[in-house]
């Protein structure tokens, strides 16, 4: 009797689930995730197929070789992800629709089961992602749209490699790879700036690495330069971000007012983007610095995958530059405080001292 209650109880809750708009966004992504995995096709018979183009290839054996170093040398979890190929019908997967209040740094959030609140949302139906976009704006949201070309399903799924993921370079294809393994290997739940910061971090050490390992240096120095350039600009968004703050705080009386005061900050850090921080990358064209978006919805979404990287290098030069000590160090502390992980990595690299 009360497995028959509970049964039916689990049934009325999947009806009423059904009704609802998170449900129906579920849906479609369950059928598209379907439709991905079932076009899958076995890398190795591409590779060993004639009519395979010789670069295309060359590509699929570094998508092999680098999901094998990961499993292998930095133990992330592999399963069967990235063995299978899979080709969609366009040549973007997803667009990534973020908003976030104008007048605080605060974003607008979507909560899904299983990975709880995360700033950003998803959608194969792009008109439907233009649709929430419009609709956000016009409730007087900063919106970000964007494209992505690989995403992971946190090791539910064997992922396949995608063509829109096959597009890029061998480096990005092995960062790619490294850092979709490592969602599978460890995601934190509601706590998305982390995880992504995480995989960025993984994603550039990991495929300098791999490249290092096969007596490519040219293409690990590429790894090394992109990823500083990636630390440069985590900083430069951290300073914004402290300024925006302040200006914030400083005027608590009026909306329209703070406003204002956000928009003289982003003017001055245009300026700064432009004059003092293009000069110093390596590896990104300066005309980012001049077309990149500067607004809370951009910025923030730019904060998710660039929150405090140096933090992790920190913690890889104190285990001796061992990236997979680093990896097992930096879940085991985010494990040890789940609501705060990034205040778990600050509290091991920099210890309270005990008094008395």
């Amino acid at each position: 009797m009360r497995r028959g209650f509970l049964a039916i109880a689990v049934a009325l809750g999947v009806l009423a689930l059904l009704s609802t708009p998170t449900a129906c966004y579920l849906s479609r992504g369950a059928w598209e995730e379907a439709k991905i995995l079932s076009r899958r096709q076995p890398i190795s018979e591409l590779v060993r197929d004639p009519r395979t183009p010789s670069d295309v290839k060359a590509k699929l054996k570094v998508v092999l070789a680098a999901r094998q170093y990961a499993k292998d040398s930095l133990e992330l979890r592999a399963k069967d992800s990235f063995t299978t190929y899979s080709r969609l019908d366009h040549d973007t997967l997803v667009l990534l629709v973020s908003a976030a209040y104008r007048d605080t740094l605060k974003p607008y959030t979507w909560w899904f089961p299983i990975v709880g609140r995360v700033p950003y949302k998803g959608y194969f139906d792009f008109a439907a992602a233009r649709r929430e976009a419009k609709n956000l704006a016009a409730d007087g949201f900063d919106v970000y749209v964007r494209p992505s070309d690989a995403f992971s399903t946190l090791g539910f799924f064997n992922d396949p490699l995608l063509n829109t993921t096959l597009k890029g370079d061998s480096i990005s294809l092995a960062n790619t790879v490294i850092h979709e393994l490592t969602h599978n290997t460890f995601y934190a739940a509601g706590q998305a700036p982390f995880n992504e910061s995480f995989a960025m971090f993984v994603g550039a050490r990991g495929a300098a690495a791999f490249f290092r390992s096969r007596g490519d240096s040219a293409a690990a120095a590429r790894v090394d330069a992109e990823w500083e350039d990636d630390k440069t600009l985590a900083r430069f968004w951290a300073r914004l971000i402290r300024s925006l703050d302040s200006a914030y705080a400083a005027h608590p009386e009026s909306k329209a007012v703070r406003i204002a005061a956000r928009d003289t900050v982003y003017a001055r850090a245009r300026v700064e983007l432009v004059s003092q921080i293009a000069p110093l990358l390596k590896t990104i064209h300066p005309r980012f610095a001049q077309r990149v978006p500067l607004d809370n919805a951009s910025l923030l979404a730019r904060r998710v995958y660039a929150s405090d990287l140096d933090i992790f290098d920190e913690i890889y030069n104190r285990e001796g530059r061992d990236l997979k000590r680093t990896i097992g160090r930096v879940i085991g502390l985010a494990k040890s405080r789940p609501k705060d992980p990034f205040g778990a990595l600050r509290r091991w690299l920099n210890p309270p001292s005990s008094s008395g």
